[in-house]
C-alpha cells in the first residue's frame, strides 16, 4: 500500500484526540493505510514545535511553509472555528493534497457559505472532503441508522434530539474557551455541539430539514448575548412532514455527555442514547415490545477489534471516521461530505437569524 503523507493545520486539544485516532488505525484493521506525519502547523511556534515533537510529525511549519509542503497529501483542518473557511482554502491550493477532513462547522459566516457552495459546485471530483462529524461513526449510531432506512417502522411523526454538556456553568471553564463563546453562528452550544445533532438529523432524514423558529437561554456577565449556552429549534421535513426538536446545551447540570434520540414513526419508534452507547432500541406497535439491539464496538465488515460486545467509547467513532476517510470504504456508513457540511451550517446560521429575533421578542417581553 502507499504511504500517504499527511499534515496537521491546528495543534490543541482536538488535534491530540486526531493523531491518537490516526495512530489507532493499524490496531483496528488489517488494511490501515500506512501513514507519514509530515508536518503541523499552528499560529504559535511553541505550539506546532511540541505538538511535532510529541506526535512524531518530521516538521513544525508555518501556514505559509505548510501550503508549499510537497510531501503532504491528506491535510486535516483543525484550528479554531473563525479560521476553519481560510484554511480549507489553502489545502484546496496544494497540488498534491487529494484529501482533507475538515472538522465542523466548515465555515463560520454567510458569505463564507456562500462562496463555499461556488467551490463545491467546482470542485473536482478527485479531492476527498470529509467533515468531522464522527458522531455517525458511532456502532450503534450506524446500525441504527440502517434500521431506521429500512422502513420497519414505517413513515416519521416526530422526533427529539438532546446534545447537552454542563461544563460552562463553571467560570473557569469559560475563561479557557473565549473562542467558543463567539456569537453565533461562529460559536455557541447550537455550532458547536447542535451541529453534531443537525448532521445526525439530515443522516436519518434528509438535508433539507427546515428550521422554523428557536429560543435560547442562559445567561453570564462573561459571555457576549449572541453566544447561546443553550438553545432549541423547532425543525420540519418537508418530505414526510414529521417535524420536532433538537436542543443543544453547554449548561444542563448532571448530563456529562449526552446525546440522546428519539424518533416517533407510525408503527413504533426508535430510541439512542450516548450514556448507553452499547445499543440502540425499538419499539413496534403490532408486538407491543421493546427490543434492544446490543452493537457494542462492532464495525462489521471491517472490523470488531477488540471485540464486538466491547463498549464503544468517543474516540472509537473518530478512528473509523478517520479508516473510512483514508481508505474510502464505507461499508454503508453515511459519510457526511462538503455539502452535507454546508447543509448543517445552512441550519447553523438561520438558528443565528431565529436566535436574534428571539432575543429582541424577550427584550421587549421584559419591558
Amino acid at each position: 500500500m502507499n504511504t500517504t503523507g499527511i499534515g496537521f493545520i491546528g495543534a490543541g486539544g482536538i488535534a491530540r484526540a486526531h493523531a491518537y485516532a490516526l495512530q489507532a488505525i493499524k490496531y483496528y484493521y488489517n488494511d490501515a493505510m500506512p501513514i507519514r506525519w509530515v508536518s503541523v502547523n499552528a499560529a504559535r511556534a511553541e505550539s506546532r514545535t511540541s505538538f511535532a515533537s510529541a506526535y512524531g510529525f518530521e516538521r513544525a511549519e508555518t501556514l505559509d511553509e505548510f501550503v508549499q509542503n510537497p510531501d503532504i497529501e491528506a491535510v486535516f483542518i483543525l484550528g479554531p472555528n473563525s479560521v476553519h473557511y481560510e484554511h480549507l482554502m489553502k489545502a484546496l491550493s496544494m497540488p498534491k493534497v487529494k484529501a482533507i477532513y475538515l472538522e465542523k462547522p466548515v465555515c463560520a459566516s454567510k458569505n463564507e457559505e456562500e462562496a463555499l457552495r461556488k467551490v463545491l459546485s467546482s470542485l473536482d471530483p478527485s479531492i476527498n472532503i470529509q467533515v468531522g462529524f464522527q458522531y455517525l461513526q458511532t456502532a450503534s449510531v450506524r446500525k441504527a441508522l440502517e434500521f431506521w432506512k429500512s422502513g420497519v417502522l414505517g413513515k416519521a411523526l416526530h422526533f427529539d434530539l438532546k446534545y447537552y454538556h454542563g461544563d460552562y456553568l463553571q467560570s473557569s471553564y469559560r475563561s479557557k474557551r473565549g473562542n467558543r463563546l463567539t456569537p453565533a453562528p461562529d460559536g455557541g452550544a447550537m455550532a458547536d455541539l447542535g451541529s453534531h445533532g443537525i448532521s445526525l438529523l439530515m443522516a436519518f432524514f434528509n438535508e433539507s430539514l427546515q428550521i422554523t423558529g428557536a429560543l435560547q437561554s442562559g445567561s453570564f456577565e462573561d459571555v457576549p448575548k449572541g453566544s447561546d449556552l443553550f438553545s432549541s429549534i423547532s425543525l420540519l421535513d418537508p418530505y414526510s412532514e414529521a417535524v420536532g426538536t433538537l436542543s443543544a446545551s453547554r449548561i444542563s447540570a448532571g448530563t456529562g455527555d449526552l446525546i440522546a434520540l428519539e424518533i416517533f414513526a407510525e408503527k413504533g419508534c426508535l430510541k439512542y442514547n450516548s450514556h448507553n452507547a452499547d445499543y440502540f432500541e425499538y419499539f413496534l406497535e403490532e408486538s407491543g415490545q421493546w427490543t434492544r439491539v446490543p452493537v457494542g464496538s462492532n464495525y462489521a465488515p471491517f472490523t470488531s477489534f477488540p471485540s464486538g460486545h466491547v463498549p464503544p467509547g468517543w474516540l472509537r467513532s473518530m478512528v473509523h471516521a478517520h479508516y473510512i476517510f483514508l481508505t474510502g470504504q464505507s461499508g454503508g456508513s453515511f459519510v457526511p461530505d462538503l455539502a452535507h457540511g454546508l447543509a448543517v451550517q445552512r441550519i447553523v446560521r438561520e438558528t443565528a437569524e431565529h436566535l436574534n429575533v428571539f432575543r429582541h421578542l424577550k427584550d421587549k417581553y421584559k419591558n
